[in-house]
């Protein structure tokens, strides 16, 4: 799969039985259709199922920022504003083949789900952890 951002192939990053495709060259993520819901299952961050439902229905936002392909269908995708105050701008595609992470900005959603300060033990704290560390914000 060609990478939506620099055209780069992705590599597929596999954890926890979800299969992510992340581009090195930008160090975008895709998630597929359901992905991102799996891997925050794992870490019983479940409750954010229906937040995550919304994005599809979320109305497309008006950037200077190009807008992206989806790498699936290759339709332009629509931007949605994510987490609240700190917002976050993802490319959602139309048919729902999945969402498109700038650098960074899967950690900042994830936080902004959690909501709350947490115990390093706590999974919510590991699965943050985890995905601040494979995918880091802009430096």
């Amino acid at each position: 799969m060609r990478c939506p951002v620099c055209k780069q192939d992705m590599m597929v990053i596999e954890y926890r039985d979800v299969e992510l495709d992340y581009c090195p060259g930008c160090h975008g993520v895709w998630f597929d259709s359901g992905e991102l819901e799996l891997l925050l299952d794992s870490y019983g961050l479940g409750e954010t199922k229906q937040f995550l439902d919304d994005v599809a229905g979320v109305p497309g936002v008006v950037r200077l920022e190009k807008r992206r392909r989806c790498p699936i269908c290759g339709q332009k995708m629509k931007k949605a504003n994510l987490g609240g105050q700190a917002e976050v701008l993802v490319d959602v595609c139309r048919d729902e083949h999945g969402l498109w992470f700038d650098r960074g900005e899967v950690v900042q959603v994830v936080r902004h789900l959690a909501q709350e300060h947490l115990p390093p033990a706590d999974p919510r704290a590991q699965v943050i952890s985890f995905l601040e560390e494979v995918f880091p914000a802009s430096e």
